[in-house]
């Protein structure tokens, strides 16, 4: 059993799919201070100097209005905290943005490492014997030795 359990974390799925749960943790964390730090303040004194993380609705009035979110939370008093949500909304758009970029650029590069620009000059060409590239320049096959 303990041989099977190496030979299942040694496998290079486990280990990328460890590298890719710490590395998006760590991106979780730098996008929450982008959203909270950068993207937040301006749009709050956008839109009249609003602190959204402070914003929420009181429950149960009978109990007194807090004057703030902490207030609220120290004396118990049901909220429904719509500020944060707001936050967490604008943090996944923030994510989703910022993912989708990546993945159009990197799209973007193998799209031009497949297709070659058009008009570019070609460098290798095929081997009409046994159908491998070679360069253009080349008058015998490396791979068959025809001449070509």
């Amino acid at each position: 059993m303990l041989k099977e359990f190496r030979e299942f974390i040694a496998r290079g799925n486990v280990i990328d799919l460890a590298v890719g749960v710490i590395v998006g943790a760590s991106f979780g964390k730098i996008v929450t201070s982008l959203v909270e730090g950068i993207v937040m303040p301006p749009v709050g004194l956008l839109l009249g100097r609003i602190d959204f993380s402070s914003l929420f609705y009181v429950l149960d009035v009978s109990k007194g209005a807090p004057a703030s979110l902490a207030d609220a939370k120290a004396k118990a008093i049901p909220v429904i905290a719509y500020g944060q949500f707001i936050n967490d909304i604008l943090g996944f758009l923030v994510v989703a943005l910022v993912v989708f970029l990546l993945v159009k650029q990197v799209n973007r590069i193998k799209g031009t490492l497949e297709h070659p620009v058009p008009g570019a000059v070609p460098v290798t060409k095929e081997c009409t014997f046994c159908a491998s590239t070679i360069s253009l320049k080349a008058k015998r096959c490396p791979n068959c030795t025809s001449q070509l």
